[in-house]
């Protein structure tokens, strides 16, 4: 077998992209999306009838804001055909602008579950990613407790992992890459998979929630190389780009299981208690967590707003 087929012996396999054939191509069980993505896969000409469809949906509902309207179901247009190629979850992304308004959050997510439901697709194919602020995760806690279940994201640290847990998340996306292009511009080490410290970060999150029996899953993301993610096999989840699903698939070398329930029971972990003021602490006293939640966030919102000027200039 390739690496790929090994790796899914271990590991639900979702595709990091919103470019529908290669998800066809490689058969992942899940596909998520953020605005970086959907950016990219709506400038390609075999999705432009998405757009012009999103077009028309904006302009033909009140009030003056059609643009954002429009980008909602350009998203969920995207996720509505992804659905059809994955047999399990599409993640589709609130807008990061409002990462620090519950309530905003909440009544965009719920916008987006409406769109989908429109279309036929019920809440239980979908998820919701929402940034890992304090503010996002109790959006999040919020959502879960009404029936829809969201993917967190943009998270860097143990704090918002355990946060997440603790609200009842159905899923976290812990990044891998961005944790090393971190360390790697602010420190001298050299760095491989056995010390990358995003694949030490999930590590830890996987042994902790396992070890305390939290059902959220943990699905590691945003990966620099394959190495990254051979690390890792035996993580609940894993969300991986075109290009390393393609390397994975081209090699046939050994890729053993990494992590498992069974080999978490036996480890000496200490129970953490986590507020909102101990939360707001441990991820101030990250200054990695911090510069990075911090630049995702920022990076996310300019990629939604070039989605607004995508849709205004094809109007």
């Amino acid at each position: 077998m390739n690496q790929l087929d090994q790796l899914k012996q271990y590991t639900t396999v979702v595709a990091d992209t919103g470019d529908i054939e290669s998800i066809r191509r490689f058969k992942p069980e899940d596909a998520t999306t953020n605005p970086s993505l959907i950016y990219a896969a709506a400038q390609m000409p075999q999705y432009q009838s998405f757009v012009s469809d999103a077009i028309a949906y904006g302009k033909a509902q009140p009030g003056e804001d059609w643009v954002s309207q429009a980008v909602d179901k350009l998203s969920v247009n995207f996720g509505i055909e992804l659905s059809k190629v994955v047999p399990g979850r599409v993640s589709t992304e609130v807008d990061a602008s409002l990462s620090f308004d519950s309530q905003a959050t909440i009544e965009k997510a719920k916008k987006l579950i409406a769109l989908y439901d429109e279309a036929g697709i019920g809440r239980d194919r979908i998820l919701i990613k929402i940034a890992a602020t304090w503010e996002g995760i109790q959006a999040a806690k919020a959502l879960e407790e009404e029936g829809i279940n969201c993917n967190v994201t943009l998270l860097f640290s143990f704090a918002q992992a355990v946060a997440c847990a603790e609200a009842g998340v159905f899923l976290i996306s812990p990044f891998v890459g961005r944790i090393l292009d971190w360390y790697k511009a602010n420190t001298d080490e050299i760095y491989t998979a056995e010390n990358d410290p995003g694949v030490l970060s999930v590590k830890q999150i996987y042994q902790y929630f396992k070890k305390f029996n939290y059902s959220t899953v943990v699905m590691g993301a945003s990966f620099r190389n394959v190495d990254e993610i051979c690390a890792l096999a035996g993580c609940d989840r894993l969300t991986i780009s075109p290009a390393l699903l393609n390397e994975l698939s081209e090699s046939s070398d050994p890729l053993p299981e990494q992590l498992s329930v069974e080999k978490t029971k036996s480890l000496n972990l200490e129970r953490i208690e986590l507020n909102e003021t101990t939360f707001r602490w441990m991820l101030n006293e990250d200054a990695m967590a911090t510069e990075k939640l911090s630049d995702g966030i920022r990076r996310f919102h300019q990629d939604y707003l070039k989605l607004c000027q995508l849709i205004e200039s094809n109007a």
